[in-house]
């Protein structure tokens, strides 16, 4: 009969020889996905490896050492902070982010005192899904038009090995599949000559990374700040999933607004130094179910290694020398899956689009969130991922709920239909 590997609980220490390849796994883990984002953002790698190391090390400390949570690069942030480097500086952008690890603070604050119902009436799935699918459909310029269109073979071969190990491979691997695509996609680069190794010749073994501080922009904040809204959404549900792997309930103890509030410290500590914010990755989640070790001694062996690769040079430089298509086929995929993530929480939400309600708190999001709006009040730009967060929160908020259905309804009359 096959057994199953024992449990290794949330404070159980192991020896360090079963420690440490556990901890590398949770590093290459995280590692694709968390070094993807000051790729594409323009921020430095080695800084957002030391952020994610050093925010998991926070996160566990608030936490109580009782939630077992690896913390990388947030994808929701992308479209943002790009969005505010072009026109005001990266300065500018990371002012964004600490704000918006500040408000993961306030709302750890008011949940510690009032609970969650507040949340679930402010974001529900109506709002919080719709907004999820502009955030992934909004990048798929980035991925496809500035990255993998450069070289559509290097971006295939990338993004086919990610698609391939998504689907087939299983264990450990089935949890890496960014990763391996990356991997594969710049041994292919290498081969076809494509690899300019300089830069990694060049580099010192040891280096200080290179550090950015915010430049103060309220208009920076207010357009990446409300991004903040949907990723504690996404934070919660990770929560959840964590809590059903590990079989404790950690809502209740140490608490959401724990959890909440080391996310956020996070996030505004990364943004202080040059990082990217920080979320709970779920690549990392997976790696706890499938090897049944929810040790946070482990999680922190991660962290700390994350911390020492920061501060090898060529390791910077080495990410530095993989070419744009290459992350561009990764992210075809990485995007198309944020935006999926979308459309299936409304449909586990049991969302129903006959209800008119629901239809157009959608509706007006994807339009107004992929439509590139912009609204000037003064020197403040308001950009398209703001108004429709903006807007499906309002009018969830507005728009009555429970309208009886007309009984002479358009269709029945054979009135006007969407083609």
């Amino acid at each position: 009969m096959r057994t199953q590997p024992r449990i290794v609980d949330v404070q159980e220490r192991l020896p360090f020889g079963q420690a440490l390849p556990l901890s590398l796994q949770h590093l290459f883990a995280m590692f694709g996905a968390t070094v993807l984002v000051p790729v594409l953002t323009g921020l430095n790698p080695a800084i957002a490896l030391l952020t994610s190391g050093i925010g998991t090390l926070m996160y566990i400390i608030l936490t109580k050492g009782m939630i077992p949570g690896y913390l990388g690069s947030s994808f929701a942030f992308i479209g943002p902070i790009i969005a505010v480097s072009q026109t005001q500086g990266v300065g500018a952008a990371l002012f964004g982010c600490l704000v918006s690890g500040l408000v993961y603070v306030v709302v750890a604050a008011i949940i510690r005192y009032t609970g969650t119902g507040w949340l679930n009436r402010l974001l529900p799935p109506v709002v919080v899904g719709p907004i999820v699918i502009v955030i992934g459909l909004g990048l798929a310029d980035v991925a496809v038009g500035q990255m993998a269109s450069k070289d559509w073979t290097l971006a295939g071969v990338a993004l086919g090995i990610a698609v391939l190990g998504s689907m087939f491979f299983r264990g450990f691997l089935g949890v890496i599949p960014i990763l391996l695509g990356i991997i594969g996609g710049y041994g292919f680069a290498i081969a076809t000559g494509k690899v300019d190794f300089t830069g990694v010749a060049n580099a010192a073994w040891l280096a200080l990374p290179d550090f950015t501080v915010p430049v103060v922009s309220w208009s920076a904040a207010l357009v990446i700040a409300p991004v903040a809204l949907v990723t504690i959404a996404e934070h919660i549900g990770h929560l959840i999933v964590t809590e059903r792997i590990v079989g404790r309930n950690l809502m209740e103890k140490p608490g959401l607004h724990r959890s909440m509030l080391g996310d956020g410290v996070a996030t505004a500590v990364a943004a202080l130094i040059g990082g990217p914010p920080s979320t709970t990755y779920g690549e990392n989640i997976g790696v706890m179910s499938i090897t049944r070790v929810y040790s946070v001694w482990v999680i922190g062996g991660a962290a700390v290694f994350a911390i020492l690769f920061a501060f090898i040079g060529k390791i910077s430089a080495l990410i530095s020398s993989i070419p744009v298509p290459v992350m561009g086929g990764i992210s075809i995929l990485l995007f198309g899956v944020i935006a999926s993530a979308g459309l299936r929480m409304l449909v586990e939400s049991g969302i129903d689009y006959g209800d008119k309600r629901n239809l157009i708190i959608s509706s007006v999001i994807l339009v107004v969130g992929v439509g590139g709006a912009v609204i000037k009040i003064g020197d403040i730009s308001f950009e398209e991922m703001t108004l429709a967060t903006f807007a499906g929160i309002l009018l969830n908020l507005i728009l009555p709920k429970n309208v009886p259905a007309n009984a002479d309804d358009a269709v029945k009359k054979g009135g006007p239909t969407v083609h």
